[in-house]
């Protein structure tokens, strides 16, 4: 039976991890000591440490909660009252995939009036990341993220996260997707006028500022659920879809990957090690602000909507 994880805010210091079963939501750890489950540690940063072991004990309790569900009432959750929390609270490091979708790089070609690029693949050249700050960047589903200082032309950028859950060197592509724990919603919010300094001759070191470009409080909302692997049959034919105030702005399927996730979780195994709590932006569709000259203001409100894991909204101010 399928089960999601999210995180949420409560009566403790620390956010609380919530068990969606179906259209229900538990607390998990309410829900654990319910069934005599001995699972101790209910974070999801916790639970991905061993996530093996984890994966294991929550499906036992998902197949004890769905054999009796009467005896779980007292451990409901209420959704739409809910205030959550990034899913993870220690994530470790986001590594983000540029020009990864085929349409999205044709659109941004013709929006800076340049040839499109052949297949990369083809021609041997290897995927390209950044870095996000972790812990400053992420955002949970529904809160509100302030346009940074002197910021005038924030994008939005959909985008399919994996979260790895375990640790991974120099493995295989064909290997790559079991080091994955799940997948998750994302929106890599992008202050497009701060990628390059104006006021700075372009042959300079100092041109480029890729830590203004994508680093700031909430450049990257995250969630609302993440998604365990065994229940996404592959992670390169999901439909993946972002509205910008009711209007539909991205609609694109990852089977318009350059990359996929097993090509991209190998390349990057071949230089670092990942670890559990990684987090993986796999790239973003056409229709982006910045192939339009359409960027967000104060007010607006995005969802990024990924099939079978979940809508991601928030709120920009």
């Amino acid at each position: 039976m399928k089960y999601q994880l999210f995180a949420f805010h409560s009566d403790t210091a620390l956010p609380a991890t919530g068990l969606l079963v179906g259209d229900r939501a538990y607390d998990l750890s309410q829900a654990a000591k319910a069934a005599s489950l001995d699972i101790t540690k209910v974070t999801i940063d916790d639970l991905l440490e061993d996530w093996k072991h984890s994966n294991n004990r929550l499906q036992t309790l998902v197949n004890q909660i769905v054999e009796n569900p009467a005896k779980y009432q007292a451990q409901l959750l209420d959704l739409n009252a809910l205030k959550f929390a990034p899913p993870l609270q220690r994530p470790g490091t986001v590594y983000a995939a540029g020009a990864n979708y085929k349409d999205h790089v044709e659109a941004m070609a013709r929006a800076i009036n340049i040839k499109p690029p052949q297949d990369p693949r083809s021609e041997g050249i290897a995927p390209w990341h950044f870095i996000k700050a972790g812990r400053g960047s992420l955002a949970a589903h529904k809160q509100v993220v302030e346009i940074p200082e002197g910021t005038h032309k924030l994008d939005w950028e959909a985008e399919l996260a994996v979260v790895i859950g375990r640790r991974a060197y120099r493995v295989s592509e064909d290997e790559a997707l079991d080091y994955v724990a799940g997948y998750t919603c994302a929106n890599d919010l992008s202050s497009r006028d701060h990628v390059r300094r104006s006021q700075v001759d372009p042959s300079s070191p100092f041109y480029y500022d890729w830590t203004a470009h994508k680093c700031f409080n909430g450049a990257c909302p995250l969630g609302p659920y993440v998604t365990p692997a065994q229940f996404v049959e592959s992670p390169e034919n999901l439909d993946i879809k972002l509205w910008r105030n009711g209007h539909l702005e991205q609609d694109s399927n990852t089977s318009n990957h350059l990359y996929g996730v097993a090509a991209q979780i190998a390349y990057l195994t071949q230089r670092i090690e990942l670890f559990p709590g990684d987090v993986l932006l796999t790239g973003t569709p056409a229709g982006v602000g910045m192939e339009k000259g359409v960027f967000l203001a104060r007010g607006d409100v995005l969802r990024v909507w990924i099939d079978g894991l979940g809508e991601l909204e928030t709120t920009i101010d």
